[in-house]
């Protein structure tokens, strides 16, 4: 090692040492009398000045902190009850278009998911065929009357010769029997003539009912018969329309008490409940409960004039049964649960929040009546509830102080 290492070293040494003397002046005392004094002094520059841990808030500073929350107002109102469930919509009537004859399809008058009206133009089969069999029966009936008029008149000739005795009664009854067989021939033939009447108009197929059509299920120029299944097109009658739903058959008490007041409402709305399609009533309790289920189907009617339901739509339906007059109501975001129950927090004149037990009668999505616990005008909190403790004081936003 040369002197440069050397001198290192020492320096090395050296910065220890005072390090040391500086963390431990006691120990330089008794080794270094006359260096005590400084190492005292650098021990109490660099030690003297730790800083001090802050101070939690006190429970007091906490307390006295406002919370922002949000409010409504219990107060009184006429609360619809109603009984929920799942339904799905029905037409009213649905029809599968067939053909009567067999032919050749030469027109299709209808564009897939058009709304037409009972007796319009649906297909036309050709009607060539038929027409001929009309005149065919057409003429065979001339062909009948002619002959008639003739045995008429040979009947007279007979009668009049009978009474002069140029002619027997054998005769005259053969005559007679001929005209009577020649009148129901030509009965048989205007017979013949309305059956080839009927082939030919149904050739001209129309709406049977007024709804919207559906997918085409055959196409012009092909071939068609009555004794195949597959129709030329269904026809759904959309106004009005159905909802069928089951619900418990405990409901079924209010359910009838209801529809002997009247047709009770029903509200169809989207599967989640967001949005309400229509309004329509309750016609039809079925006459007997499923025993599997226990629930009993009932049926609706809606007007439908704006199309918002379609047939096979599920929704969700709500069937009003009464009306509880005057009711304590309070928004259902205010309803908080616990583990001795139902509560809400309920803002006094002073600004602080109170626990208040409650009952409630009646519960939905938006409202809840309150049976028990609280009074009418009484201020309970809406938003903001992770943040309250019993007796907490609150700051009650400005847009939120009214109504429930």
């Amino acid at each position: 090692m040369g002197p440069r290492g050397l001198a290192g070293v020492a320096a090395a040494i050296v910065a220890g040492a005072v390090a040391y003397g500086v963390y431990a002046p006691g120990v330089v005392g008794r080794l270094f009398p006359s260096a005590e004094p400084a190492a005292q002094r650098a021990h109490a520059a660099l030690f003297a000045a730790k800083p001090q841990p802050a101070s939690a808030p006190s429970a007091a500073a906490n307390a006295s902190r406002a919370v922002t929350v949000s409010v409504a107002t219990a107060k009184r109102a006429d609360y619809p009850v109603y009984i929920d469930g799942l339904g799905q919509i029905q037409a009213e009537n649905t029809v599968t278009v067939r053909t009567r004859v067999d032919g050749q399809i030469t027109k299709i008058a209808f564009d897939e998911g058009q709304v037409v009206k009972a007796g319009d133009l649906l297909a036309q089969i050709d009607p060539r065929p038929f027409q001929a069999a009309l005149d065919q029966a057409k003429a065979k009936q001339a062909q009948d009357r002619a002959t008639l008029a003739n045995a008429k008149l040979d009947l007279q000739r007979y009668s009049t010769l009978a009474k002069q005795s140029f002619a027997t009664q054998q005769q005259l009854d053969t005559q007679n029997a001929l005209v009577n067989q020649l009148i129901a021939q030509e009965a048989s033939d205007a017979a013949a003539i309305d059956a080839a009447q009927v082939q030919l108009d149904y050739t001209t197929i129309s709406a049977p009912l007024t709804g919207r059509v559906g997918f085409r299920l055959v196409d012009q120029g092909n071939m068609v018969n009555a004794s195949q299944q597959t129709g030329i097109v269904t026809i759904a009658e959309i106004e009005p329309v159905s909802v069928i739903f089951s619900t418990p058959q405990d409901d079924l008490p209010r359910i009838s008490a209801a529809l002997a007041a009247g047709a009770p409402p029903i509200e169809a709305r989207t599967s989640d409940g967001a949005t309400l399609l229509g309004i329509g009533k309750l016609t039809v309790v079925d006459n007997q409960v499923d025993p599997t289920t226990g629930s009993i189907r009932l049926k609706g009617e809606f007007a439908n004039a704006d199309h918002a339901l379609w047939p096979g739509q599920a929704v969700a339906v709500r069937l009003q049964v009464d009306v509880d007059k005057n009711a304590l109501v309070i928004p259902d975001l205010a309803v908080q649960r616990g583990p001795d129950g139902l509560f809400v927090y309920v803002v006094g004149s002073d600004n602080r929040a109170v626990t208040r037990p409650i009952t409630l009668s009646h519960e939905d999505a938006d409202l809840a009546v309150v049976a028990k616990g609280l009074d009418e005008g009484d201020k309970v909190v809406t938003a903001g509830q992770f943040g309250l403790q019993p007796g907490a004081r609150v700051a009650i936003e400005a847009a939120a102080g009214g109504g429930g």
